[in-house]
């Protein structure tokens, strides 16, 4: 079961982005779309949203500093490494799945760190890469994207991201247990 839940996930990953590719073209020609200026249209306007936000990105960054360099992270990974090893989830990676929903470039770090340390091809490099892309940075996108275009209440968005980045966070747990645990 297990070789065949591999196979089908490597045959996934080899197709889903060139068919993901051809339908965004594919939907475009059906729909009489001039894809390439349409997608120019959207880098200017990227560009001006981008400005938008360096002031939200800043604050977010910062408080984030304060966080890590309080200590406050460490402490919180050694209250709850109990709870994650009964999940089989290294206690390694949880500095990774805190920071992630706060901040794609501080998890980016950490995920960075634990690879030199561990090796990419290690358990613990494979998960915190697959925590990485199973997830959202939450709190940033709350952040900075719905500050830059004053947003004021966000009522579900904060519990249902966080829920999502939770079960994100499991589900990488789970893949790699079945796809790279002998």
């Amino acid at each position: 079961m297990a070789e065949f839940f591999r196979s089908f996930v490597n045959l996934i990953s080899v197709l889903a982005i060139p068919l993901l590719i051809a339908v965004f073209f594919g939907w475009g020609f059906a729909k009489k779309v001039k894809v390439y200026e349409v997608f120019v249209e959207g880098a200017k306007d990227g560009f001006n949203t981008a400005v938008r936000i360096i002031p939200y990105l800043v604050a977010m960054l910062f408080a984030i500093g304060i966080f890590r360099a309080s200590g406050a992270m460490d402490l919180l990974t050694s209250i709850l490494s109990p709870v994650t090893g009964l999940i089989g989830m290294p206690s390694e990676t949880l500095p990774m799945a805190m920071m992630r929903p706060l901040s794609g470039s501080g998890s980016l770090g950490i995920m960075t760190e634990l690879m030199k340390v561990h090796g990419p091809d290690s358990f613990i490099g494979v998960l915190a890469s697959t925590m990485y892309g199973s997830t959202e940075t939450t709190f940033y996108v709350l952040a900075v994207y719905f500050g830059s275009v004053n947003v004021k209440n966000g009522r579900h968005a904060l519990p249902a991201g966080l829920i999502s980045d939770f079960f994100g966070m499991l589900g990488a747990v789970f893949i790699c247990r079945i796809l790279f645990v002998n």
